[in-house]
Parts: structure tokens; C-alpha cells; sequence
């Protein structure tokens, strides 16, 4: 029983922290173009690709 003062804390803080880094995620726009990934995919060109003369 005295390991549960331990251990509902430390989820409680290691889900914050958790959050706290997903709205940080949120904040810095990652998510911004899900379906530019899926189509860049799909496409024959790539960025790596040496130049066609």
C-alpha cells in the first residue's frame, strides 16, 4: 500500500509531462500537412535524386 504514495504521483507527473510535450508538438506546427507526406510518397520525384540533364 505504501508503494501507491510513490507511484500515483509519478504517473500523475510522467502523464503531464507527457501532455505537456504533445501541446508543445501542437505549438510548433508538426502536424501541419499530413497529406503532403502521403502524396510526396506516392510521387516519382525525391529530393535525394541527382539531377536529369
Amino acid at each position: 500500500m505504501n508503494v501507491l504514495m510513490f507511484l500515483i504521483p509519478i504517473s500523475i507527473f510522467l502523464g503531464s509531462l507527457g501532455l505537456l510535450f504533445f501541446f508543445w508538438t501542437l505549438k510548433s506546427k508538426q502536424y501541419d500537412d499530413p497529406e503532403g507526406d502521403a502524396r510526396r510518397i506516392l510521387s516519382g520525384l525525391y529530393d535525394d535524386a541527382p539531377p536529369e540533364d
